[in-house]
């Protein structure tokens, strides 16, 4: 799995209500990223994306903008070791 990346991201800002997570789940799968994303009680969204490199750090980026309802104020990324996620789903 050397080939692949992984990144965990905490987005905030006005992203809950406003279809981040089915947004962020269908661009993932289009670009072939695997991993989760999921709301926080804390109004933030979490999310992990693991795959080929250049497709992860466009979702970090796509992060920044998210759903068109949405208003990103800050995305934190936290890269850790690849743990084999397969497919890409909304958690709840």
């Amino acid at each position: 799995m050397s080939d692949r990346t992984r990144v965990h991201v905490f987005v905030s800002g006005t992203v809950q209500g406003v279809f981040y997570r089915a947004t962020t789940r269908d661009t993932a799968r289009e670009r072939g990223v695997d991993g989760w994303v999921k709301n926080l009680p804390d109004g933030r969204v979490e999310a992990v994306f693991e795959g080929p490199a250049d497709a992860v750090e466009g979702m970090v980026e796509w992060c920044h903008e998210g759903s068109p309802a949405a208003d990103v104020e800050d995305v934190e990324a936290e890269y850790e070791e690849p743990r084999g996620e397969d497919g890409f789903e909304i958690r709840y």
